[in-house]
């Protein structure tokens, strides 16, 4: 059996387990779910009526995606901590298997916990008048992308779980940088509370290039969602900002994650 696969066997099994032990913490996967679809009817129903009706509770989805993956990353956090605390990690690391198939598994799983989220999000978009107005070509790379984003942000959320000293200290850190990152971008400022072309430059040149933006810029370009009229959006992000920007947090956190890791469990 080569590396590759023993990673893939062992990141799998891992992954599983993580799985597998939603089912003594139903809570999470609860909040996971209920969170997306709060937002949904608040931010389509609140701001909804003043700042275009039906075609802005279109037009919100794209950002509501882009934050429900981020928010995601939490959980990450938590769990890892989590695991370090309770001595799993040292369990696995006493087996022969991979250093990386902890990380990797945890992330995987998490994952799949973002894609159960976004199939919520989606059904309950469709209920308040979200559609898809693309090709099914274009809808599966847009929901391609999202999941891509959001095993990016697990990585942030694993380096910052490793880095934490402790479960309470790892649930604050892994929710306080969120906010920031969701509402100062384009998925929420511009599209939702106040315009972009209002803030003070720094902060305009931060919401406009945040990769939440990006993000949620090329998911609404794919569905087919364009703005209501009457809402001034930046063209500063094309699509193709989008796609690197997931990849250079997924290479910088995942190589930040793995390098921790090894100084706690190797020394």
């Amino acid at each position: 059996m080569t590396a590759a696969q023993r990673l893939g066997r062992d990141s799998s099994i891992v992954a599983w387990r993580n799985l597998l032990n939603l089912r003594r913490t139903p809570g999470s996967v609860i909040a996971a779910l209920v969170q997306p679809v709060m937002f949904v009817l608040l931010l389509a129903y609140v701001f909804g009526g003043s700042l275009g009706g039906a075609e802005y509770r279109t037009f919100l989805m794209g950002g509501i995606f882009a934050q429900a993956v981020t928010f995601n990353a939490a959980f990450t956090a938590l769990g890892l901590a989590n695991d370090m605390d309770k001595g799993i990690v040292d369990r696995f690391r006493s087996l022969p298997m991979p250093v990386m198939a902890v990380l990797l598994g945890r992330t995987l799983s998490d994952l799949t916990m973002s894609a159960v989220t976004l199939v919520a999000t989606s059904l309950c978009g469709l209920l308040v008048g979200w559609r898809i107005s693309a090709s099914p070509t274009d809808a599966l790379l847009a929901y391609a992308l999202i999941l891509l984003f959001a095993f990016a942000m697990s990585w942030v959320g694993a380096a910052i779980g490793l880095m934490a000293r402790s479960v309470e200290v790892a649930q604050s850190a892994g929710l306080i940088w969120l906010f920031p990152v969701t509402f100062i971008s384009s998925a929420f400022v511009s599209s939702a509370f106040v315009s972009t072309h209002t803030m003070p430059g720094p902060l305009r040149t931060v919401a406009e290039w945040n990769p939440v933006s990006a993000t949620a810029t090329a998911v609404r370009q794919l569905f087919g969602n364009p703005p209501p009229a009457g809402i001034p959006t930046s063209d500063t992000l094309p699509v193709v900002h989008a796609l690197p920007y997931a990849v250079l947090i997924m290479g910088a956190f995942m190589f930040l994650a793995l390098r921790r890791f090894r100084r706690i469990t190797l020394g």
